[in-house]
């Protein structure tokens, strides 16, 4: 294998004939490495300072085999999408290919084509990932000082065969309530409406962003236009590839809360929600919403339900279990 290193925002062009390929193939293989995503958060959540450089690791008939996208700033290495919007990153490579792309990409690291570096701290690895067992011992072999943390938890539902079937999973009070609200919902005449392929994605994001920002101070504060930004070229690319979920809960003609889902790879990704507490609050639309994505996704088959990261309260009530994303730093 060779390695192939490109600086700044071209390897996304570079690449996209490769990039998305690879991702769907990768041993962390979530809506977070798509090639959409990656370039759009660089585009508009790049810190002010850093500079990106992205290494490629080639098999013999010079096809991708890894992708290290990486932002350098101030002497430290993070991985392009670190941190705060982005809930899993690794290495972009196979399983089988794991041990030998982190080698090249360490050996790349220490060429002379690239910048000066003193540390790598590699946000949001997810606990099976094979990475957090090879860079211990490349770290090691490399005299680089290694250490890792779990960073935060990701609560998932792991889904059976029918939406009973999963309310009889859940405590009998929880039951009661979630069944109660949702016959609440459906004595209101509350509506729930998906975006489809051929829907006006630019208005169902704009509608889900005011949603967002009514939800709480923290979440209106949090929605620079960066961010506002990485929902519309996200939202596009999900719809174009068959894999957004926007869900919006409507009571007559008012959206009053939504949910903003990938689908992909059976398994439903809850990247973010948005609520109007003051309409309709008697109708606890923000549980309803969620328990009808839940009985979509029941329904589409899908294994799992990740809340992605953070442990608010609500997920656990709705029988999710944690499961751990990484930080793992090395140091010269």
């Amino acid at each position: 294998m060779h390695t192939e290193l490109i600086h700044g925002a071209a390897a996304f062009e570079a690449l996209s004939e490769e990039w998305d390929d690879l991702a769907g193939r990768s041993m962390t293989d979530t809506p977070f490495q798509s090639l959409a995503y990656q370039n759009s958060w660089w585009q508009h959540l790049q810190p002010a300072g850093a500079s990106l450089h992205t290494i490629v690791v080639r098999d013999q008939d010079n096809s991708a085999a890894a992708i290290a996208c990486l932002f350098l700033l101030e002497g430290t290495l993070y991985f392009n999408g670190c941190v705060e919007e982005t809930d899993y990153l690794d290495l972009i490579t196979t399983e089988e290919n794991a041990e030998i792309a982190w080698t090249a990409v360490l050996n790349s690291l220490y060429s002379d084509d690239f910048p000066e570096w003193k540390a790598l701290d590699l946000c949001n690895v997810p606990q099976d990932s094979l990475t957090r067992s090879i860079l211990p011992r490349l770290s090691q072999s490399r005299q680089l000082e290694f250490a890792e943390e779990i960073h935060e938890v990701c609560p998932v539902i792991r889904l059976p065969a029918t939406f009973e079937e999963y309310l009889d999973s859940l405590p009998k009070k929880q039951r009661h309530e979630i069944r109660r609200k949702m016959r609440r919902a459906q004595g209101a005449d509350v509506q729930i409406r998906t975006v489809g392929p051929d829907d006006d994605v630019d208005q169902a994001v704009d509608d889900f962003l005011v949603l967002l920002q009514k939800s709480t101070v923290e979440k209106r504060d949090w929605l620079n236009e960066g961010r506002r930004a990485v929902f519309h070229d996200t939202a596009r690319a999900a719809q174009k590839a068959g894999t957004l979920q926007l869900m919006f809960v409507e009571v007559g003609d008012s959206k009053a809360a939504a949910l903003f889902n990938f689908h992909y790879k059976g398994r439903i990704w809850v990247y973010n929600s948005g609520l109007d507490p003051e309409a309709f609050g008697n109708l606890s639309l923000g549980v309803v919403v969620t328990a009808k994505a839940i009985e979509a996704a029941i329904e589409r088959c899908c294994l799992i339900f990740d809340f992605l990261r953070g442990s608010e309260t609500y997920k656990y009530r709705f029988g999710a279990q944690d499961t751990t994303v990484y930080r793992l730093h090395m140091r010269r």
